[in-house]
């Protein structure tokens, strides 16, 4: 014998104990989910980078040679670079510092104005004693970067490669009282 067919509206509803077995399945996969994001959607490596680098006086002052990265999220060249630097950082912690900035953060304008960023990335070199010793633009590949994180750390010259060379510092000329000429960083 068939048995006739369940009709949805006319079965009994849930009962007490189902409805909280249910409520109690749906809490812990909101739960499951809550704390699962991370996985789902991890950080990009510039960000990981970023969050884990040491604030700048901090890195300039800790007697080991220092890479300062100036990067944007959006920058194609600056992600492509990212597990490079992970690498450099991960490779040589407690050695070396690699220190992130985003150019898009208002709060580093200081800086992008003392180093002269007008493109990136840009990766300011200094040596043990927080002394800038040279810059490099542009894309680099991890066997560059290799080259440049062992001559910061054997305080050796920087390596031979384009756009790597040494920062001359800008010295304090005698103060005028005539305003400063308009510049292609001025926007004026």
């Amino acid at each position: 014998m068939t048995e006739p067919p369940i009709d949805p509206i006319s079965s009994p509803p849930l009962g007490r104990r189902e409805r909280m077995v249910l409520a109690g399945l749906a809490a812990l996969l909101a739960l499951v989910l809550f704390f699962a994001r991370g996985w789902l959607q991890p950080q990009a490596p510039l960000e990981q980078l970023a969050r884990r680098s040491l604030e700048l006086p901090v890195a300039l002052a800790n007697g080991r040679p220092t890479i300062l990265e100036f990067y944007a999220d959006w920058c194609e060249s600056c992600r492509t670079m990212a597990p490079a630097m992970e690498a450099v950082e991960s490779q040589n912690r407690g050695k070396l510092n690699v220190v992130l900035l985003n150019v898009d953060n208002p709060r580093w304008g200081p800086e992008l104005d003392r180093y002269e960023v007008n493109g990136i990335p840009q990766l300011e070199l200094f040596n043990r004693k927080g002394q800038p010793i040279g810059r490099s633009l542009g894309l680099r590949s991890p066997a560059e970067l290799a080259a440049i994180t062992i001559a910061l750390l054997d305080d050796k010259p920087l390596p031979r490669l384009a756009g790597v060379g040494k920062s001359s510092g800008l010295e304090q000329g005698p103060q005028s009282s005539e305003p400063a000429a308009v510049g292609p960083r001025s926007h004026g």
